[in-house]
């Protein structure tokens, strides 16, 4: 069966409309909400958000590389990812990314908070990885279409804390679940069961300590340059195949 262009993305596209459209119903409906429930709309998607996380970071209990344990594996990753992070000054560069779309469309307030955090809690995790790989190799989008109704709901209540910048990350929805898509049949090669290949499981429990740094800053318990992090997830499969090695 020969997949065309729509059929391999056709959910990163539902997923980049429900996100713009759920930034538009929380433009309008949450603008007119008094400031106090507008918290309270934050603290609720902040505690969802850290329930989304712990429930991610268990992935990491859940593999072994050699005799490592998992945990161990997603820290080291996690501090040597950080460093790297703070070292090629990502959140820096991610903050001037925003400020340049926060420039073009003449946005207010948080939009450059917006843009970045909604970009790193609708990119990071196994339902982008695997709803993409699979709407790119047999043209199933169910799961990117589930991820959609999910992130445009979540997209409402983001957009009440940070305004317009939550919009603007269906940019990265774009780039990142559309290359995905295009790329899956090179990336089936390398992961032919992405659900439970044990780099797959260690990067999504280290996306889910990220994702609860979100969840902090969203609560304001503390700043989390999760930014920073970025690279953590990269260094997974490397570190799992030195842990492998000399295990």
């Amino acid at each position: 069966m020969t997949l065309d262009f729509w059929d391999r993305t056709s959910g990163t596209w539902i997923n980049v409309a429900t996100v713009i459209g759920g930034t538009l119903i929380g433009l309008v409906g949450t603008s007119r909400l008094p400031s106090r429930m507008q918290q309270i709309i934050t603290q609720g998607l902040g505690l969802t958000t850290l329930f989304i996380g712990f429930s991610m970071a268990g992935s990491l209990s859940k593999v072994r590389a050699g005799q490592v344990d998992g945990v161990i594996v997603g820290l080291l990753a996690l501090v040597l990812g950080g460093l790297l992070g703070e070292w090629w000054q990502v959140e820096a560069r991610l903050a001037i990314v925003g400020d340049w779309l926060k420039h073009r469309v003449k946005g207010q307030g948080k939009f450059t908070d917006g843009f970045v955090a909604a970009s790193l809690l609708y990119c990071i995790g196994p339902m982008a990885l695997i709803g993409s790989l699979n709407n790119g190799l047999l043209g199933d989008n169910a799961l990117l279409t589930l991820k959609a109704t999910m992130d445009g709901l979540a997209a409402i209540a983001l957009t009440g804390s940070y305004g317009l910048g939550v919009g603007f990350s269906s940019l990265a929805i774009l780039v990142y679940q559309g290359g995905l898509s295009l790329a899956a049949g090179l990336l089936a090669q390398a992961l032919p069961d992405p659900a439970t290949a044990p780099s797959v499981l260690l990067i999504t429990g280290v996306g889910g300590l990220m994702i609860l740094g979100i969840g902090m800053n969203l609560l304001e318990i503390c700043t989390v340059k999760v930014g920073s992090f970025l690279p953590a997830p990269l260094l997974i499969p490397l570190l799992y195949w030195i842990a492998t090695r000399v295990s």
